[in-house]
């Protein structure tokens, strides 16, 4: 048994004998180090590690979370003890409660989800001179004028112990380079980004490719001004076209469900996406920052169609959503140190289209290819959508100048309704959504 392992144990048996009927046990623990590069000088250096415990306890339907970082004995009595007296004054919950033993995960195979780099962690050194490069492949481009860069490391393990017999961890690793170029004088200076994490240093892109694209990104930016304003066919490029699903997958959160406030509360079994296309839930996929193998209360985890040929075919649920909804859990439940497990989703897919991102922009015409947004007004209930954009205008199907300062508005059923995607997800990323082209949006510029 690991420490984090005896740890939650611990903390279980200070329940039981605080008086809590069940309860459930988070130990996580994690170190991280990170390197800030700014105008060819080290800005900041930083190693952080850490232990945190949280505690769960039920009685009766009512619950109570405490979280602590001292690992001591007593400490882990008098934690118990608050949680229990914290429960006893809860408002009762119906629906509050661990997993049968019967619905608890009981095997996994942890090597097959790659979680991990089992290699000695990269030096601050390394780190350094990884952030340098990238910072000085960014400033080797002429009419970049400064560059943030940075690079960072992190590797965390997680137990989660239940009275109901569970128990189960891991451990993640991640690996990040990233830059932020800027160009330009003044009120006329213009900035933007290029990073890439993953858990393998092998897997890596180099650092001169990330610094270079972040120049590159920044160069195209400059001269940007108000497009005009009217009704245009809006192009969501990679980079920001997850936010779109980000919004359904809220909305088919069992717990937005469960209180009336989403707005597809009613659209289960209908149409919500184009035909031909799918969103994925695929916790299981190997060396992805998102996969786990049993979710926070236990269940097995499982690959599953959210919206299958454009369909709406079920909510996002953990035990309690799922109870309240009179349905059964989807093993989504996530949860922290200092509260009860709540249902999120892991790794998504959205169906790729078959056309590149060139060959939507010469399909729109006349419209816009939003790269970056700012501020967000999104009605929950009624899917109103409204954002603040910059990007880049496009006339007669090539790209004609950048923009910024201008927000775009529409409604986010009617909007994921009758969409074009292209083909240009990558491949690494936990949420793989391709470039995605709405008509009829109405754009507010000059």
């Amino acid at each position: 048994m690991t420490d984090l392992a005896r740890l939650t144990e611990a903390l279980l048996d200070a329940a039981r004998k605080a008086g809590a009927e069940s309860a459930d046990a988070l130990a996580v623990q994690g170190s991280s180090v990170s390197i800030d590069i700014r105008q060819g000088a080290l800005e900041q250096a930083e190693r952080a590690e850490d232990i945190e415990l949280g505690l769960r306890v039920l009685i009766g339907g009512r619950q109570a979370c405490v979280s602590v970082s001292d690992t001591s004995a007593r400490t882990l009595a008098d934690v118990a003890e608050r949680a229990v007296a914290m429960a006893r004054e809860a408002p009762a919950d119906p629906y509050a409660g661990l997993a049968d033993p019967g619905q608890i995960a009981r095997d996994w195979d942890l090597a097959a989800f790659d979680l991990v780099e089992e290699a000695p962690e990269p030096t601050a050194q390394a780190l350094e001179d990884g952030a340098r490069a990238v910072e000085a492949a960014a400033m080797a481009v002429s009419g970049i004028t400064q560059v943030q860069a940075a690079a960072g490391y992190g590797r965390r393990e997680m137990v989660l112990s239940a009275t109901n017999g569970f128990q189960g961890g891991y451990a993640r690793s991640s690996l990040s380079l990233s830059a932020v170029a800027f160009t330009g004088e003044g009120t006329g200076m213009e900035r933007d980004y290029a990073g890439e994490s993953r858990v393998y240093a092998a897997d890596m892109p180099t650092p001169e490719s990330i610094g270079a694209l972040a120049a590159e990104r920044a160069l195209a930016r400059l001269g940007a001004r108000k497009p005009a304003t009217g009704n245009f066919p809006v192009l969501f490029d990679e980079r920001i076209s997850q936010s779109l699903i980000g919004h359904l997958l809220a909305a088919v959160n069992g717990a937005s469900v469960a209180r009336g406030s989403s707005w597809l509360r009613d659209a289960l079994g209908e149409q919500v996406l184009p035909k031909g296309f799918s969103v994925i839930e695929d916790p299981h996929r190997p060396r992805i920052s998102g996969s786990r193998p049993f979710d926070a209360e236990g269940l097995a985890t499982r690959r599953r169609l959210i919206v299958e040929n454009g369909v709406l075919t079920g909510w996002t649920l953990d035990l309690a959503t799922a109870r309240k909804l009179g349905m059964e859990s989807t093993a989504n439940a996530a949860r922290g140190t200092t509260s009860p497990p709540s249902p999120a989703t892991s790794n998504i897919d959205l169906t790729p289209g078959t056309a590149t991102r060139r060959q939507l922009i010469g399909q729109m015409g006349t419209g816009l290819l939003v790269t970056s947004m700012i501020g967000s007004t999104i009605n929950p209930t009624t899917g109103d959508y409204s954002r603040g954009a910059s990007g880049f205008w496009v006339e007669d199907g090539e790209i004609a100048y950048p923009v910024n300062e201008c927000t775009i508005a529409g409604n986010l059923r009617e909007m994921l309704r009758d969409f074009v995607a292209a083909n240009d997800a990558r491949p690494h990323l936990a949420t793989r959504v391709p470039s995605i082209l709405i008509e009829g949006m109405t754009l507010a510029g000059k």
